[in-house]
């Protein structure tokens, strides 16, 4: 009451004005609770901070910001996009938060790695070297250098949780990145995947946000194009010929002697023959899996990663 005597107004005025600091400090806490609760809705904001892509910070305005950057954003009611050509499991609706999390970083990883000028005759070039690679786990740390002298950047990504991503195609500059996730720790997922991403990279596909509008719902429920790719990936992997042949000639006894042997003729590793066995529905997918060699060391090795304990310091910069 000493502030009122000694400015000459009455004890309320005094009092209503420290409720309404109060008030107004109750407010600014709530508006940044809400904004908080905004921000950890929109964003997987444990998983970005926890693989270090994204950096904490206490206040949520700086926050918000770092991740409206990362995602590329002007401002959180945004609905951000990638333009890629993706195989992933799900292609249902428009492109998720997650999946959308995992191409950024994607594309950061990309921007660290360098290539030779892209030409769609250099890439074609490369196919029968990577081929002279599938007999053996071990050529696959060739895989990247000869991509890159076709003008190709690879990158391997870790899956997020709960992301259905396995690979993708986009393109920086005019020139294209292959990513692959390893979701699945198979020599024969590998190669199917990264076949798949060659085939969308020679029909120019991944330089424009995807839309799935034209998916056939009695056709796998896949775009046309996802379609295309996978039946040209699983060619690579096995020609068709030769695959239909061992099937008509073996089928249904596929004893692993003669996968084996078939693998040995055609110079492919024996997973590769086994996972295609499986993608026909010709054999079980418990049968033989001892063959689908797990690669993940290999790769990681080889191609600039991140994850499976690799943690790169790269920075978001705007496109």
């Amino acid at each position: 009451m000493g502030l009122a005597a000694a400015f000459g107004t009455s004890p309320q005025v005094w009092m209503n004005l420290e409720t309404s600091y109060q008030l107004s400090r109750t407010k600014g806490a709530e508006q940044a609770v809400s904004r908080r609760a905004r921000l950890y809705g929109r964003f997987p904001v444990k998983e970005l901070v926890k693989r270090g892509w994204v950096e904490f910070s206490g206040n949520v305005e700086v926050l918000e910001k770092r991740f409206l950057d990362y995602f590329n954003m002007k401002s959180i009611d945004d609905t951000p996009t990638f333009a890629c050509a993706a195989r992933k499991s799900d292609y249902s609706g428009d492109q998720k938060i997650l999946e959308l999390a995992w191409l950024n970083r994607a594309w950061l990883v990309a921007k660290a790695v360098r290539a030779a000028k892209y030409s769609d005759a250099g890439l074609k070039a490369a196919i029968p070297e990577l081929r002279e690679c599938m007999q053996y786990k071990e050529e696959i740390g060739k895989v990247s250098d000869i991509l890159a002298g076709a003008g190709v950047r690879l990158v391997v990504v870790e899956h997020l949780a709960r992301s259905k991503m396995d690979a993708c195609c986009f393109w920086i500059d005019g020139s294209p990145v292959i990513a692959l996730s390893l979701r699945f720790d198979r020599i024969d997922n590998f190669w199917f995947n990264l076949f798949h991403e060659i085939d969308h990279v020679l029909h120019g596909e991944g330089k424009d946000a995807p839309r799935y509008e034209t998916i056939d719902p009695n056709a796998e429920g896949l775009p046309p194009e996802e379609l295309r790719a996978n039946a040209n990936a699983s060619n690579y992997c096995v020609p068709r010929d030769e695959l239909e042949g061992f099937i008509a000639r073996v089928g249904p006894m596929y004893s692993k002697q003669a996968i084996i042997g078939f693998a040995m003729r055609i110079k492919v590793h024996r997973g590769i023959v086994v996972g295609q066995l499986q993608g026909r529905g010709v054999i079980h997918y418990s049968t033989n899996r001892e063959m689908l060699e797990r690669v993940k060391d290999v790769v990681t090795s080889s191609v600039l990663t991140d994850g499976f304990g690799n943690s790169l310091p790269l920075e978001r910069k705007k496109q």
